[in-house]
């Protein structure tokens, strides 16, 4: 079986790395170099955050967690733990039960998560493709029916609205600050105020400060005022970043929709709009688009090689 997967990002790399791990012959083509996708900007934190229906994503991110736990110190992959903020009397997140240590504590839900630096996942997913002989070739594509393989994995994010002609994908954009701040080792998150959104992520590199979440915002350039009012945000919890330098500011836009479109239509199997929770479950989703193509069963061989 020949495979075409479109779409470079976290959720397109991982799938197509998993199939070429089974045997089947696919191949990436993207609009988009993994650097310059959504994925390269997010947090990367796993946590299922505007993804539905609850009980897929519940099973999709549980997967996740157990495959990026392997992985945990290769592909820039480690094992924190942290704090969602909640307040007092809030009830547990419906996806808990994907979470082997949740405990309640007086702040809110304390747990050991996966944070993955994209800036070293995703080259290593293309390297891991790579070895495994599949391709990855840059240019757009117009439609799907243009595409020659036996089968088309559509991961496209965002550009699934044209691909797709699927006009429930909404762009919500997310503005995060990179910052040097080395003395930070756990990850907090607070979106009690959505308009509001607090989030330090650790990474191997550096510190993400986030965010916001703007409806059919579709504006990637950075905005002064926005960066400022993260930083202050994030001062506030985590005092630690108050005078961390900058190290870089970036916008992505998150594929959100009602729910996850993950079926397949013909020799087409659909998989995107995973909203702000790609990394949380890229791997989940591979296991099912595998077995939709009929190459897989309900789990995968690891690529967890070091």
């Amino acid at each position: 079986m020949k495979v075409t997967v479109v779409g470079a990002g976290v959720v397109g790399l991982t799938t197509a790395a998993c199939l070429r791990s089974l045997g089947v012959e696919a191949d990436v083509i993207t609009r988009d170099a993994p650097e310059a996708t959504t994925s390269a900007v997010a947090a990367a934190l796993w946590f299922p955050y505007r993804a539905l229906p609850a009980d897929r994503v519940t099973a999709w991110s549980a997967a996740s967690y157990d495959e990026l736990s392997r992985l945990a110190g290769v592909a820039g992959v480690r094992m924190l733990a942290g704090t969602e903020v909640l307040d007092p009397g809030a009830p547990d997140p419906w996806w808990r039960d994907a979470v082997p240590d949740l405990r309640r504590t007086g702040g809110g839900l304390r747990f050991t998560a996966p944070v993955v630096d994209t800036s070293v996942h995703l080259p290593w997913l293309a390297d891991r493709l790579r070895a495994l002989g599949g391709r990855i070739a840059q240019r757009t594509v117009r439609s799907l029916d243009e595409l020659d393989a036996d089968a088309v994995v559509n991961c496209a994010g965002l550009g699934a609205r044209e691909l797709a002609g699927d006009s429930s994908l909404n762009a919500v954009r997310g503005q995060i600050v990179r910052v040097a701040a080395p003395g930070v080792t756990e990850w907090v998150v607070d979106q009690r105020d959505p308009e509001r959104l607090v989030y330090v992520v650790p990474r191997e590199r550096d510190v993400v400060l986030g965010g916001t979440a703007q409806e059919g915002d579709e504006d990637r350039e950075p905005d002064a005022a926005t960066t400022e009012a993260i930083r202050a945000r994030c001062a506030d919890m985590v005092p630690a970043v108050r005078d961390a330098p900058v190290v870089s500011v970036a916008v992505g836009l998150r594929p959100a929709r009602p729910s996850v479109r993950l079926e397949a239509e013909g020799r087409v199997v659909h998989c995107y709009g995973h909203g702000g929770a790609g990394v949380t479950l890229a791997w989940g989703c591979a296991v099912e688009v595998a077995a939709l193509l009929g190459a897989g069963g309900r789990a995968l061989p690891s690529l967890a090689v070091k």
